[in-house]
């Protein structure tokens, strides 16, 4: 964007590219992982609150923690070994990447209240508005993007 001052062009900054907040942690899997992502990811909703000024309401903030949850917790019980949380967001959005080594992609049950465990997907669909599971050279990579909202 430019603004023209009596025939000079003077840029105003706002022409260039702003590039999302990105921020990643390896977990071994040892006890204390998954609550150690959730404090990582909710750092990194701080974060997207100071350098982004991104409203964040407490549901969307919720949402978030609990699909961090979700998806660490299924690479820690299903992969052996170590995997990596990726975050990646702007004031509108938040894509959780959770790498693991198992190269068995994650399977999404059809709703059943009788059913005890395996949930974990069936959560994460319903709070993200993406989803996509896919395999990589290591094992998988899954995916889910939340919208954010002041709520």
């Amino acid at each position: 964007m430019t603004e023209d001052l009596d025939g000079a062009v003077i840029p105003t900054g706002s022409d260039v590219p702003v590039e999302p907040l990105r921020r990643a942690a390896h977990y071994t899997g040892e006890p204390g992982c998954i609550a150690a992502a959730r404090s990582f990811a909710a750092q990194f909703l701080d974060q997207l609150r100071t350098e982004w000024c991104a409203g964040i309401g407490p549901r969307s903030g919720d949402a978030l923690l609990l699909v961090v949850s979700e998806l660490v917790t299924n690479a820690d019980q299903h992969s052996n070994g170590p995997y990596i949380l990726e975050l990646e967001g702007t004031d509108a959005f938040v894509g959780v990447c959770v790498y693991d080594s198992s190269a068995a992609l994650p399977r999404l049950f059809p709703r059943d209240p009788q059913r005890i465990g395996r949930h974990g997907l069936e959560i994460v669909h319903a709070l993200a508005s993406e989803v996509t599971v896919e395999r990589v050279p290591v094992g998988k990579r899954v995916r889910a993007v939340v919208a954010l909202g002041g709520d």
